[in-house]
């Protein structure tokens, strides 16, 4: 018999957080959904569902989210699975981004990810069980010119996620990062993602082709976002769940490739890469 789980997912109002929400209020399971502004669209959207609680958070605001995760722990009593999905992308070269619009970026996308996990970790401590799913990026494992910074960003996140599951697992607590490719979703529309004001002449061949394809390719994503989410699903409801699961084709042909890649560097420099010992000293 499945047992009930309550789910704390951010950014929920739509993409991958909303189809997350859907599927886990349509397996039976309780779920807050959090939202940076109109909680009352999103309740409406998920059909005012009775084991939903859609609360109002903004992850960079720390205030916000050890409100919202007392409310949700006062509402359900527990937290089983924690989704980190909240995020955004910026296109740009990374000398073109100034210092503000970088750490924007990495306010939301790892800062606020860290806010929402210090939050409920002392509530899954106390369970001695639940599960992390940190929502990472095929970008995660390699990138493209113009993704770089975003890119960077979800390399923290696998980072993250490997220090978490390695001090969590004797607390009985889970941690899966998962690298979605391409899919579907609202995230290359041009209100999803944003790009750096300044444009260099000299990144017209890469970068700037970057831009301009992030807007032709959306919608023509290959990935299906409900299909993603029953992914979500049955990680949830393993024992034994990954820590790294890119999830899509391209996603596991950009870590296949990585690998590869990192493989071929190592092996070429092998010689010099391990030359660096002290020499051994001939005893007198």
């Amino acid at each position: 018999m499945k047992t009930q789980k309550v789910w704390f997912i951010t950014g929920a109002s739509r993409g991958f957080g909303l189809e997350i929400a859907r599927a886990a209020l349509a397996a039976g399971d309780q779920v807050v959904a959090t939202v940076r502004s109109n909680p009352a669209q999103l309740a409406v959207t998920l059909d005012n569902h009775p084991n939903l609680s859609v609360v109002q958070m903004d992850v960079v605001q720390e205030d916000q989210v050890q409100t919202a995760v007392q409310q949700s722990i006062a509402r359900f009593g527990r937290v089983d699975v924690l989704v980190n999905n909240a995020g955004y992308g910026m296109v740009t070269a990374i000398e073109e981004a100034t210092d503000a619009e970088v750490r924007r970026q990495y306010d939301t996308n790892v800062f606020g990810l860290l806010n929402v996990t210090r939050a409920v970790l002392p509530y899954l401590r106390q369970q001695k069980s639940g599960h992390i799913i940190n929502i990472s990026s095929l970008f995660g494992y390699d990138t493209v010119p113009g993704w770089g910074l975003y890119g960077s960003t979800k390399f923290a996140v696998e980072g993250i996620s490997k220090g978490l599951a390695v001090e969590l697992a004797p607390l009985g607590i889970h941690v899966t990062a998962v690298a979605p490719g391409l899919f579907s979703t609202d995230f290359l529309s041009t209100d999803s993602y944003v790009a750096a004001k300044t444009i260099i002449d000299d990144y017209q061949e890469t970068v700037s082709q970057m831009r301009s394809g992030a807007d032709a390719l959306h919608g023509n994503q290959p990935g299906d976002p409900k299909k993603f989410a029953q992914v979500i699903l049955q990680v949830a409801n393993t024992d034994r769940p990954p820590l790294h699961l890119p999830v899509g084709k391209d996603a596991v042909a950009m870590y296949q490739n990585n690998v590869a890649k990192m493989a071929q560097d190592i092996e070429a420099w092998l010689p010099v890469a391990t030359s660096t010992d002290h020499d051994h000293r001939v005893a007198a």
